[in-house]
């Protein structure tokens, strides 16, 4: 019994001695391995002696991609300005429609103000107010506002002056009559009042 123990014994240490002797071997390889790929890195070259090129598709999908982000970026900037461009194309078209009416509502005020007082309670007058204040309740909802000019300070964007008169009661560059009544439309004018000035 004793002899076969000792037997036993020396197979053990003996696979042992073989196990650590593969993975010596092992290491070795590995370490031979990780020092050739480093100096292939240095070299700038991969195995079988090729350099390090990009393939022709990675090239025409670069190329592509470069083009589709350009002509979506120019996609994008036509439909800003054809936005831009609708827009000011309908202030345009408002304004002029706006010059057209405002014939109609001057000659409606200058038949209201010629209207006597003993005449104003005719159903004829009252429904031309009517009508007058309808129209005038429609150009506001458009955002088109009449110019304040009497008792304001002259403005040259505002006021065309047409007349001068010196008149102590009232300061510099002050409107002291309104001739015909101007309108803006928005933030833009699209008649300026005709005033005189004082001073």
């Amino acid at each position: 019994m004793v002899k076969e123990a000792v037997e036993e014994a020396k197979k053990t240490a003996e696979a042992t001695k073989e196990e650590a002797a593969e993975d010596e071997a092992k290491e070795a390889e590995t370490e031979d391995s990780k020092e050739s790929d480093t100096e292939e890195k240095k070299s700038g070259k991969k195995l079988f002696g090729k350099k390090d090129k990009k393939d022709k598709k990675d090239e025409k999908i670069e190329e592509l991609t470069d083009r589709l982000t350009r002509q979506m970026a120019e996609f994008d900037n036509f439909r800003k300005r054809t936005e831009k461009e609708k827009s000011q194309m309908y202030e345009v078209g408002a304004k002029d429609i706006i010059e057209k009416i405002l014939p109609v509502v001057d000659n409606f005020e200058r038949g209201l103000d010629a209207v006597k007082e003993e005449d104003k309670e005719d159903p004829f007058i009252q429904g031309m107010e009517k009508v007058y204040k309808q129209l005038m309740t429609t150009l506001e909802g458009i955002e088109v506002k009449p110019i304040e000019a009497v008792g304001q300070e002259f403005d040259p964007n505002l006021h065309n002056a047409v007349m001068h008169v010196e008149d102590e009661n009232l300061g510099e560059n002050i409107i002291a009559e309104e001739f015909q009544k101007g309108y803006m439309y928005r933030d833009s004018v699209v008649r300026h009042s005709m005033v005189k000035v004082a001073n």
